[in-house]
């Protein structure tokens, strides 16, 4: 296509985002113009869900719940007054609760300030706070984030020693909804165990933000934690980053939280807006319809051209893939939907996968996110003329551009969506235009986008190789002093058709040296 009739499409097809600073650029999308009017029946029905959805209605139905995260931006538009009143009273406590503690009315034991944050959580409580720490914090923070978000022991060891003798000046936030996901259950023991080899309590460093009268929440309240926080069971884990998720852990770091659910408030409204457009998302969500043909056939790319947005990919995959990840649609049928997600940061995708994206198998869409201030104080921040009246932000601009075209030479389709800076109200409104968007497309393929079947599944599969993991001590101990090869333990256990699972789990406990020796492929009780 030429580039002045890329120029008239670009003009044609740009969406402006006022009061924010954003625009969404899909002119490189290879769709005809016929595209948006064949599409107006099921984008219709979108909207229509989204109102629905918005209003209270049930979207979960496995759980019978309600989904909400729109509310947490503003609560005049809950469907009750409960609801509204509990979300504005609780940002007043978190915001109370994280001023005491920049001031020092709220302490540690043995120490004169609270230095640290450790967060403990996963998924969707770790990743969105994962994102907004790393993508807003500076050098200036007030307290320092630290994550623990998986239940691996050498990741956990890691964090804790990082922290040093500071462990005494660090407040611990444990995070999950039930309190009963292994993951950071097991994440609180080790810092617990940390705590209590350094001689500190605990409980009087600890907050937990988790459901009402969970078992978390009865494990604060037994052990008197210095805060409890709610989580409600209307904000689904991926879309929690604006409730206490991330409200408490980023506002402790010294994020500004108000400005960034103002500038997912103001995206909200602009996302409402039914008129394709004018509105971003609604048309975010047809590009991904008509890139993937609905069916999920190529993969998104996600490569934001700024640092601080490095983690914003990782984001999106729990946001869109276990929104949209799904086998069954609403109507029962077998559909195995959803879009994967991927990414990188510019210019490192240029040294990565740029070269199977341009010259590869062509699966996929590209979605380049550029910031266009280079610092966050034009003027006054230093920059370099690395060649005569050229910066290192003019060569990202440039390597950005290039990356596209070299991209649309080989009919390669991508979009760009544009900020004049990064700040917390334009993280917020990038947040919302992908949460919408996300809800958008769901409709748009007839499947519930606010469950999670699957996720289940996987932690009932790991259950039973825990059950059949205490089977197998049983069985060894009660047979101390003999040894026996794989198929024997099996036949022994009357457990042949779980043999590989017997392996894995014999050779994971063998080679951590505990309850299990291994000699010469024969194991036995320790």
């Amino acid at each position: 296509m030429e580039p002045s009739v890329l120029w008239k499409r670009y003009k044609k097809h740009l969406t402006k985002c006022p009061g924010l600073g954003i625009n969404l650029d899909i002119s490189r999308m290879n769709f005809e113009d016929s595209f948006f009017r064949s599409m107006q029946p099921q984008i219709d029905k979108a909207f229509e869900a989204m109102d629905a959805l918005e209003s209270g209605a049930i979207a979960n139905p496995d759980e019978g719940r309600m989904v909400g995260h729109y509310w947490l931006r503003n609560a005049d538009i809950a469907p009750n007054a409960e609801i509204k009143n509990e979300i504005n009273d609780t940002f007043a406590d978190v915001m109370n609760f994280v001023s005491k503690v920049h001031k020092k009315e709220i302490i540690p034991p043995n120490a004169a300030r609270y230095t640290d944050v450790l967060s403990i959580g996963i998924g969707g409580s770790a990743l969105g706070p994962q994102l907004i720490s790393d993508a807003l914090g500076t050098h200036r923070d007030k307290l320092k984030l630290h994550f623990m978000d998986n239940t691996d022991i050498d990741g956990m060891h890691r964090v804790i020693k990082s922290l040093g003798a500071r462990l005494k000046s660090t407040l611990v936030l444990v995070i999950s909804k039930s309190g009963g996901t292994p993951e950071p259950r097991n994440s609180m023991l080790e810092a617990r165990a940390a705590f209590e080899r350094a001689g500190l309590d605990f409980a009087k460093q600890a907050v937990a933000i988790t459901g009402k009268d969970s078992h978390l929440d009865k494990i604060a309240v037994k052990e008197n934690w210095i805060k409890r926080f709610p989580m409600w069971d209307w904000v689904g884990g991926r879309t929690s980053v604006m409730a206490t998720v991330g409200l408490v852990p980023c506002g402790l770091q010294g994020i500004d939280m108000k400005s960034l659910l103002d500038g997912a408030a103001k995206m909200d409204e602009l996302t409402r807006v039914k008129d394709v457009k004018k509105n971003p998302a609604a048309k975010l969500a047809l590009m991904w319809y008509y890139a993937t043909g609905g069916k999920g056939e190529k993969d998104m790319v996600v490569l934001p051209y700024k640092d601080r947005l490095l983690l914003l990919s990782r984001y999106l995959q729990q946001l869109i893939m276990e929104s949209l990840g799904k086998k069954f649609d609403i109507d029962g049928n077998v559909v195995n939907q959803g879009i994967a997600v991927y990414g990188n940061k510019g210019s490192t995708d240029q040294h990565a996968f740029v070269q199977q994206l341009r010259e590869g198998v062509n699966n996929f869409f590209a979605t380049f996110i550029v910031v266009l201030q280079d610092t966050a104080r034009p003027g006054r921040d230093p920059e370099v003329d690395v060649d005569p009246d050229v910066t290192s932000g003019d060569y990202l601009n440039g390597f950005w551009q290039g990356t596209r075209t070299a991209l649309y030479e080989e009919g390669r389709e991508s979009m760009t969506i544009t900020c004049d800076k990064m700040d917390a109200k334009t993280l917020g409104a990038l947040i919302a235009l992908y949460e919408r968007a996300t809800g958008y497309y769901g409709t748009l393929t007839n499947i519930n986008a606010y469950h999670q079947p699957g996720v289940e599944a996987g932690k009932k599969a790991a259950a039973t190789v825990l059950e059949l993991q205490n089977e197998i001590i049983s069985f060894l101990q009660s047979n101390k002093g003999n040894t026996f090869n794989i198929d024997e333990l099996a036949a022994g256990m009357g457990k042949e058709d779980a043999v590989e699972s017997i392996f894995h789990i014999v050779e994971h406990i063998a080679a951590n040296k505990r309850l299990v020796k291994k000699a010469r492929s024969q194991y036995s009780a320790l």
